[in-house]
């Protein structure tokens, strides 16, 4: 089968090559019996009229009126039909089929004059008279009539397929341009998303093991068993924060050893709260309600990112002494998330320069999920982290 196919395109590709040969091939066979006969007019007539299909495909329009041009000027000389009229057919499918609109209609119509003018001058002045020579002329010119709109008409279903084959090859090309830039925009998007996982592993990481860092400083000469303490803290945020990175960035490699991508959930928030109270923040956690469904698992996962970046926030900016309390209300329309803290607030800090990421991650996240956050500054202190999600994805 692929071998015919091969054979196929071959043929497809190379049309003049193939034209020629099958133009020659007829030349060699109904010319030279006219001058072997010594009629070397009617030779030059076979061969004007055959020569131009070695272009019918590739150059229709000229081919079409070299055809013409020598049937006229056999029908002013009078000559009788050659061997070589068997390229007017051919000319006229080949026209039809690969030729402008125009042309095809235009040796159509030269077609069905021509068997007028030809079957006109043969019985004309012929000896046949009378109502058996005006039946004779008309079966002829109907004949020719038929064989003109066979041609034709072949033709012009050749051009409907070959226009469709051409629309279902440019339709082929555009999907396949248009699946190429859909790659292009998943990888974009796996990108940013794995920033945004970094920023919050990293900012979270970080934070806590600054904290304990601080912390074993100023306790190392007092309670020296304090520190010790705050050193495992560390050692074990970072190697877990290690751990969870490199899972992370184990989907951009291309190996099916890759690990998936960490996708915590709401069930893993205890894990999350030790962490953050191992770090000398006081966190209270409370959830009201009952869910009405599951929630699909990104959207877990946006819940459990945006707590884990408000509490490193109040980390990072309220304060030695700030307390913070986690809410988790499940109502008619999905989850509400509040995190509220006692702290000075992240006005009380000089902004740092491309700060801002973690909000503005944030609500990209629950954006997705056609949800909505706000964020900012408690009356009497403190700051506030809200958010909604709903049970159904955007």
């Amino acid at each position: 089968m692929d071998r015919r196919h091969a054979i196929y395109e071959w043929f497809r590709i190379n049309r003049f090559k193939v034209d020629l040969t099958a133009t020659v091939i007829l030349l060699l066979l109904f010319g030279p019996v006219y001058l072997l006969a010594g009629r070397p007019f009617l030779f030059v007539l076979s061969c004007g009229l055959l020569l131009p299909l070695a272009w019918r495909r590739t150059r229709p329009v000229p081919a079409a009126a070299v055809v013409v041009l020598v049937c006229l000027v056999q029908w002013a000389a009078g000559a009788e039909p050659v061997a070589g009229q068997i390229a007017v057919p051919l000319i006229i499918y080949a026209t039809a089929a690969y030729g402008p609109v125009w042309a095809s209609r235009t040796v159509l119509l030269l077609g069905i004059l021509g068997g007028v003018m030809l079957t006109t001058r043969e019985y004309a002045g012929s000896a046949e008279s009378g109502i058996l020579g005006l039946t004779i002329g008309a079966l002829y010119t109907v004949l020719i009539w038929m064989l003109v709109l066979v041609s034709w008409t072949l033709g012009d279903l050749t051009r409907v397929r070959r226009l469709q084959l051409q629309a279902l090859e440019d339709r082929t090309r555009r999907l396949e341009i248009e699946q190429q830039q859909e790659r292009q925009l998943a990888a974009a998007d796996e990108r940013s998303h794995i920033a945004r996982e970094m920023h919050d592993i990293v900012a979270h990481s970080l934070s806590v093991i600054i904290t304990q860092a601080d912390g074993a400083r100023y306790a190392a000469a007092a309670k020296p068993e304090l520190a010790t303490e705050a050193l495992a803290t560390i050692a074990a945020t970072g190697r877990d924060s290690l751990s969870e990175m490199r899972r992370l960035l184990g989907v951009l490699r291309n190996d099916d050893d890759s690990p998936t991508r960490p996708q915590p959930r709401l069930a893993d928030l205890d894990e999350l709260l030790l962490g953050f109270r191992a770090a000398t923040l006081q966190v209270a956690f409370e959830e009201q309600g009952v869910p009405r469904r599951a929630m699909p698992a990104g959207a877990e996962l946006t819940a459990y990112r945006t707590i884990q970046e408000a509490l490193t926030n109040v980390i990072k900016h309220g304060g030695p002494t700030a307390k913070a309390s986690v809410t988790l209300a499940w109502q008619g329309r999905g989850l509400q998330v509040d995190v509220v803290d006692d702290g000075r607030g992240a006005a009380a800090d000089p902004p740092a320069a491309g700060g801002g990421n973690g909000l503005r991650g944030m609500g990209e996240r629950i954006a997705l999920y056609d949800g909505s956050l706000s964020a900012g500054p408690e009356q009497g202190g403190g700051f506030r982290v809200s958010a909604f999600i709903p049970y159904s994805e955007a």
